[in-house]
């Protein structure tokens, strides 16, 4: 269904411009070269074509109708194609496929489909006034979703319908929480962090054999859930790191919330807090691959960049007799992104050797829909906890 009112032949266009007046950007991209102002006439095919162009488009309609344009926009985005056959390559093989193989082209094909979409759907611009609020018939309250996310607003300014969307729904998250069994409690992810959907990591790190340790570091603490779930199990003194700003200051508040705060000591740095543990716990992102969003930085890893910092790091920050907890799973190798030769190789020249791993398999949505162009690499997913030790 078309949005209400947007069945005119052409747009209604009033001027070109870079952006309107003295708009302030707050997109996440660059801001647009083209834009034309538009209203509720302008049809969702001549959208597309403006949007295809590169011709952004700010909104001075209904805002409801603009989330309706927003959709038919989206579907009007051919899917990427993904060769089927490759595929179930991934999970029928003996082993994972080496990378560089077709499964992992395929993946490559598929992001950049993805990206192209987003950047088709970030043509399409709303105007925010200073509160902030959505200077449209009909808008929401994005008062305390935008302040949350991105601070006040003090001068008109201009943002993509998409990531605004986005503040709004990271909103929800924050509000609703996410139940963390191994905790008995709710965990409220911010804006910028990843909501820990995924229980079975959770799990992993709740049921492993603690080893004798007065100090603990969570590297990555996110959300701080891992840090809680440590703190739950009684180890008395964590030191958790993270590079973001935004999620210290989210895990600080759920360790507050939980009653943990004591326990815990949030510190600013890329990686190890200095000094040592006797237990070591990282769960970085699990996919090699640029990010280019703020929630992609904890799914995708530049080059294992984190994965390899935490391994050759790793011994030099261990009490004698301690453990470092790698959390990752082995997905990456289903698509092709890495090998588990090339993972073990890793841990062998960072002078550490393999205690135990403890496997599980993932019990979340995706791993069961067939419909995921990638379903037989994500069915075929193990979760593991490598329990790991200086040589």
């Amino acid at each position: 269904m078309e949005p209400t009112g947007v069945g005119a032949e052409r747009s209604g266009q009033e001027r070109t411009t870079a952006l309107p007046g003295n708009a302030r950007w707050c997109g996440s991209g660059k801001a647009p070269a083209r834009c034309v102002v538009v209203d509720d006439s302008l049809t969702a095919q001549e959208a597309y074509r403006l949007a295809t162009s590169g011709t952004a488009m700010l909104w001075r309609g209904d805002y409801h109708n603009a989330r309706q344009l927003l959709s038919a926009l989206g579907r009007r985005i051919p899917a990427p194609a993904v060769p089927a056959v490759s595929v179930a390559a991934s999970a029928t093989s003996a082993s994972a496929p080496a990378p560089g193989g077709d499964v992992a082209a395929d993946f490559y094909r598929h992001r950049q489909g993805r990206a192209h979409r987003s950047r088709i759907l970030a043509t399409l611009l709303v105007p925010l006034a200073p509160g902030p609020a959505v200077d449209l018939r009909r808008a929401p309250d994005i008062t305390a979703a935008w302040t949350h996310a991105h601070g006040d607003i003090d001068e008109p300014s201009v943002v993509p319908l998409q990531d605004l969307l986005g503040v709004l729904g990271a909103e929800q998250w924050r509000v609703r929480g996410v139940f963390v069994p191994a905790l008995g409690a709710a965990i409220h992810p911010h804006y910028g962090t990843f909501a820990p959907v995924r229980g079975e990591y959770l799990d992993l790190v709740a049921d492993a054999p603690l080893p004798d340790a007065d100090t603990a570091f969570d590297l990555g603490t996110g959300t701080g859930v891992l840090a809680a779930v440590l703190a739950r199990r009684g180890v008395a003194r964590i030191v958790a790191t993270d590079v973001s700003p935004r999620a210290i200051a989210c895990a600080s508040e759920n360790l507050e919330r939980l009653g943990l705060a004591a326990s815990v000591e949030l510190e600013l740095a890329d990686m190890f807090p200095a000094g040592r543990a006797g237990l070591i716990v990282c769960n970085p992102p699990w996919l090699p691959g640029s990010a280019s969003t703020l929630l992609d930085q904890a799914v995708y890893d530049p080059k294992s960049r984190m994965l390899r910092a935490f391994l050759s790091g790793l011994a030099a920050h261990l009490e004698p007799g301690g453990e470092g907890w790698l959390v990752i799973s082995d997905l990456a190798e289903h698509l092709g992104l890495r090998s588990r030769a090339e993972l073990l190789g890793w841990i062998e020249a960072a002078g550490l050797r393999v205690l135990d791993r403890l496997d599980t398999r993932p019990t979340h949505r995706r791993a069961a829909d067939a419909e995921d162009p990638f379903h037989a690499a994500r069915s075929a997913e193990v979760t593991s906890l490598w329990r790991l030790a200086a040589a």
